[in-house]
């Protein structure tokens, strides 16, 4: 992932932010982003804080095999890890937009997209002189919020 997947049509005023191999699970964050896309920023943002707080869980519709029902959302989980990560993410991507002068209450995640990161690759040592690989999953993180146009009354 070397720069933002997403292109602004020209004349369209969009902040956007991204994480780099960020060390989290690419598939938590799947899930995660699709939770969060569409929405107002300040429903993402707090969907996000009940999350790290255990309070809501995020659905989980593709990788959710063995996964237990949570009440209201279905098979569903906590990843904590990954919602602080995504989190700060979005903070940064609200606050450029302030510096655009994009209008914040008006902000809509119109992106929120990953990717699997380079793998970090490292052993473990274990008894008898032996030793255990072990690999550590990274992500790349891309959002992207744009003002809501408004609704023809």
């Amino acid at each position: 992932m070397r720069g933002y997947t997403y292109r602004a049509e020209p004349g369209v005023s969009v902040a956007r932010a991204r994480g780099v191999e960020i060390p989290m699970s690419p598939k938590k964050t799947y899930e995660v982003l699709n939770a969060i896309r569409g929405l107002p920023v300040d429903r993402a943002q707090s969907l996000l804080e009940e999350v790290i707080a255990l309070k809501r869980a995020v659905p989980f519709r593709r990788y959710n095999q063995e996964t237990a029902h949570k009440k209201g959302t279905g098979p569903g989980r906590y990843p904590k890890k990954v919602a602080q990560n995504v989190l700060k993410i979005l903070t940064s991507a609200r606050e450029n937009a302030e510096y655009e002068g994009l209008d914040t209450d008006r902000l809509v995640v119109k992106v929120a997209a990953s990717g699997r990161g380079r793998i970090v690759k490292a052993s473990m040592p274990r008894a008898q002189g032996r030793a255990t690989e072990w690999h550590e999953q990274t992500t790349n993180v891309e959002i992207v919020l744009a003002e809501r146009k408004e609704e023809p009354s």
